[in-house]
């Protein structure tokens, strides 16, 4: 990527709000939100519970959609997009990391990461070597041919963010990631997550109200009754941005 587009925002975010309908009543769980997520951003969603911090998740990774408000993805407006088109998006250029692990019982680790590249329709050949060189990468290389049952729930995770970057999408989506871990665990996570980041530029966001999480962000962008309070970046954050001006 040339160097004047390395902070180009990926996902923009104009006046989203998302009202949920129950019954006769309406809840208000986002208003106004305008956010932009730019390339090599390592950014944690934070807030109490019920502060909308996973809603807004679920609408930066186009699992859900605004109610009102324009959302864009690498400059493509959104507002009219066919399902089979954000469908396209979500398999091709979003990872997800969900706090469930959500892999598949009967498939090993190595097949569970070839799950996204097999529906796009990448040659078995490939999805083999990729498959085994990252989950090699994340320190799984011995337990490729392991399925879920047999692994700690470490590892679980850390073979869920194979298969999130397995095909190289362009921001990776984790929601409460560290939630089901113990304390060195989540720490090791991070410390992955981190090093996918600075390493390889994968684009994080994060939703938690885990400090260890939060105090690992590069942007934290807190919410309060479905409103950004404050999107702060750290003093390295800017001073990478101020590197590449």
């Amino acid at each position: 990527m040339a160097e004047q587009d390395a902070f180009a925002p990926i996902v923009q975010l104009r006046g989203i709000g998302k009202v949920f309908r129950r019954k006769q009543q309406s809840v208000s769980a986002l208003s106004d939100i305008n956010l932009s997520i730019r390339h090599g951003d390592f950014a944690v969603i934070a807030g109490p519970s019920g502060s909308g911090k996973t809603t807004l998740l679920n609408i930066i990774g186009l699992l859900d959609t605004a109610t009102a408000g324009e959302l864009t993805f690498n400059q493509r407006p959104l507002s009219q997009a066919s399902m089979t088109e954000l469908a396209r998006i979500r398999r091709d250029e979003i990872g997800f990391v969900f706090q469930a692990y959500n892999l598949m019982p009967v498939l090993t680790a190595a097949e569970n990461t070839e799950m996204v590249m097999e529906f796009q329709g990448r040659p078995p050949a490939e999805r083999r070597r990729v498959s085994r060189e990252v989950l090699g990468q994340l320190g799984l290389g011995e337990l490729a041919d392991r399925f879920p049952d047999q692994l700690s729930g470490g590892q679980q995770q850390r073979v869920a963010v194979a298969r999130a970057i397995a095909s190289r999408p362009r921001l990776v989506i984790a929601d409460e990631p560290t939630a089901n871990l113990d304390s060195k665990s989540a720490t090791n996570l991070m410390d992955l997550m981190v090093r996918l980041n600075e390493e390889e530029g994968i684009t994080f966001v994060f939703s938690s109200h885990d400090p260890q999480v939060i105090e690992r962000g590069r942007r934290v962008i807190s919410l309060r009754d479905g409103n950004i309070v404050t999107d702060k970046q750290t003093p390295q954050t800017m001073q990478r941005i101020d590197a590449l001006a």
